[in-house]
């Protein structure tokens, strides 16, 4: 995993520890509670790198599928599913995530 020391991670989020080395979070992002940051898809064997830019939050519950890679100054909203990549400065919902 490479995760900066300025991220901050809910104590209930998941960050994928299937393909660990996929895993890339930038200074001073904001994982919250019970979001879900994946590498890993077991039915496609897939594993990949996942990367969140600097200065992103990810809302409580939202889940970042695996491969994608988030920018920076990046707002996923809680519950929001992220399938793609996402521009810097975005801030997205729903599911599938949606720019606002």
């Amino acid at each position: 995993m490479d995760i900066d020391p300025s991220a901050w991670i809910a104590e209930t989020a998941y960050i994928d520890r299937t393909h660990p080395k996929g895993v890339h979070v930038a200074a001073d992002c904001v994982i919250d509670e019970q979001a879900i940051v994946l590498t890993h898809d077991m039915i496609r064997s897939l594993k990949v790198d996942t990367r969140i830019g600097r200065g992103t939050t990810i809302g409580a519950r939202a889940i970042v599928m695996p491969g994608v890679t988030i920018g920076e100054n990046c707002d996923i909203r809680p519950g929001a599913i992220v399938t793609k990549d996402v521009a810097d400065g975005t801030t997205l919902q729903g599911n599938p995530g949606r720019p606002l």
